[in-house]
């Protein structure tokens, strides 16, 4: 079994900065990618970044160059730092966590909220 610590949300004002941080624990074996995705209420959740072993990254167009994800792949944690925060960034944040021989989970996600 695999587990997912979300930290790092709040409420930060139109342009301002703040850092995600998850923490996977459990049976932690063949990473494929570790990444964040967000959702707000009544849409689909939707893909912000991902980040596989050897660091390669996707980011979402609506994000790039504001957001940055990172990943310490001794301590199976992964980090976005958010810059530039928009009022269109507010929803609920995922960390997810997918492996090269199947499996994929899901943390319990951190609001993030950016007033205007």
């Amino acid at each position: 079994q695999v587990q997912l610590v979300e930290s790092g949300g709040g409420l930060v004002q139109a342009g301002g900065s703040l850092r995600l941080s998850c923490a996977a624990s459990g049976t932690i074996f063949r990473v494929n990618t570790m990444g964040w995705y967000r959702q707000t209420p009544g849409k689909q959740r939707e893909l912000v970044a991902t980040i596989t072993s050897g660091a390669s990254t996707n980011y979402a167009d609506s994000v790039k160059g504001r957001f940055t994800i990172s990943r310490d792949n001794a301590k199976n944690t992964v980090f976005l730092q958010m810059n530039s925060l928009k009022p269109e960034d507010t929803a609920v944040y995922y960390c997810n966590i997918k492996f090269q021989l199947g499996g994929n989970y899901w943390g319990q996600g951190t609001q993030v909220t950016v007033s205007s």
